[in-house]
């Protein structure tokens, strides 16, 4: 038998198994990842918890300790307890003296290159904004990073107007401008070089703040700002 005939023979073993090492290391290769996967996730959670935690804080100048809320459909808050699987769409912030300081929203929306999740600080008494933080972010470095980081910019969320009118909604949408071309309280002074993600920001800001806002302000009128938050001392 010739040697091309010998090779031609086996072949067929040799596939096979080549078939089969590269299913094993495939096998192999996922649980790896699983297995990763399951081992790093309560760190990245915990990681995650405590960047949130922090920057309810930041958003909520003056904040001693919180308490997270849900929405009912009825417009009214419920309180969601530490192991409760209701996801906080919000937190109100109080101070020593159990007065409340204000709410922090999180919002999120499409910027340039992905989702950006923020979370943005009102205070229902002045009718403002008082403090924004981005959350997550895959905008261009040095550039649409930069909403999270210019001090100009992040100075519009300072005193930034959102009041409600007489018919339960807000005056005014809260929109990005032209760098230097802000006139109005309720207006973001964009970033040059950066003009999509501030007007991401803008955009995502303005439907959370129509949506939420006149909610929270009317909870605050109601008096639900006082909402037992001794209970969680």
């Amino acid at each position: 038998m010739s040697e091309v005939s010998n090779i031609a023979m086996q072949n067929p073993a040799n596939s096979k198994k080549m078939l089969l090492a590269m299913v094993g290391i495939g096998i192999i290769s996922a649980f790896l990842i699983v297995l990763t996967y399951e081992l790093t996730l309560p760190r990245v959670q915990r990681l995650k918890a405590e960047a949130l935690e922090k920057a309810i804080f930041e958003v909520l100048p003056g904040t001693d300790h919180t308490q997270a809320f849900g929405l009912n459909t009825d417009g009214t808050l419920f309180k969601i307890e530490e192991g409760d699987k209701s996801e906080a769409a919000l937190y109100a912030g109080y101070d020593k003296g159990d007065k409340l300081v204000g709410y922090a929203v999180e919002a999120a929306g499409q910027g340039y290159a992905d989702v950006i999740r923020i979370i943005y600080g009102y205070d229902p008494s002045e009718q403002i904004l008082i403090g924004f933080q981005v959350l997550e972010s895959k905008e261009t470095p040095g550039l649409g990073d930069k909403i999270g980081k210019e001090e100009a910019f992040l100075n519009n969320f300072k005193a930034l107007d959102v009041s409600v009118s007489n018919d339960g909604q807000l005056r005014n949408k809260v929109i990005t401008v032209k760098q230097g071309e802000k006139q109005n309280p309720w207006e973001i002074d964009g970033i040059t070089g950066a003009t999509i993600s501030s007007r991401a920001i803008g955009d995502i800001i303005g439907k959370s703040s129509m949506e939420v806002i006149p909610i929270l302000h009317q909870n605050y009128k109601n008096g639900q700002n006082k909402m037992n938050s001794d209970e969680q001392q």
